[in-house]
């Protein structure tokens, strides 16, 4: 996701509640309406086990300085959800790497009334944080991630709270 002018501007598609394709409109004006639409969440671990978090610039129109995915972003009209989580990935933190989807969750007001697809990778090499993109990143124990969630949940995205909420009761 591009955090200059363009962004606001660019055409997304709007969704109905079954995730058809009803218009294009621009950014701006889908989050004015709250109008359904698509993004994909990535959650991305280390062979240790641990999750790449990213912390949100502070030029974000939409949460900005709080934690949030691995990396995410709307998904362009025409575009499938996995290849925009791929693109998502390379333009945010550099990296190519096998993704496997984990849930499609319906658009809802946590999500910012966008139809998500979580998908979960894992990587070996460093992530190459796009500094237009993200303020800071590193990675984190699943433990660390469940202590902050409970002391600190303020600190993350409502949508990163749902979708990491939902991540836990799929993979146990």
């Amino acid at each position: 996701m591009r955090t200059d002018r363009v962004s606001a501007t660019e055409l997304l598609e709007v969704c109905d509640e079954e995730d058809r394709v009803m218009a294009l409109l621009s950014r701006d004006e889908i989050h004015r309406q709250r109008l359904m639409h698509r993004a994909v969440h990535i959650f991305l671990f280390d062979p240790k086990g641990r999750i790449y978090l990213q912390k949100r610039a502070q030029d974000k129109d939409e949460h900005p300085g709080l934690w949030d995915s691995s990396a995410a972003g709307h998904v362009e009209p025409g575009e499938p959800y996995m290849v925009a989580a791929k693109r998502e990935l390379l333009e945010e933190l550099g990296l190519n790497c096998s993704l496997d989807l984990v849930l499609k969750l319906p658009a809802c007001e946590e999500t910012g009334w966008e139809h998500v697809c979580l998908y979960r990778g894992e990587t070996r090499k460093p992530p190459r944080p796009n500094p237009r993109e993200l303020e800071d990143g590193r990675f984190f124990t699943v433990e660390e991630v469940r202590t902050l969630l409970e002391k600190e949940p303020e600190n993350f995205t409502p949508c990163f709270r749902l979708l990491w909420s939902l991540y836990e009761e799929n993979t146990k």
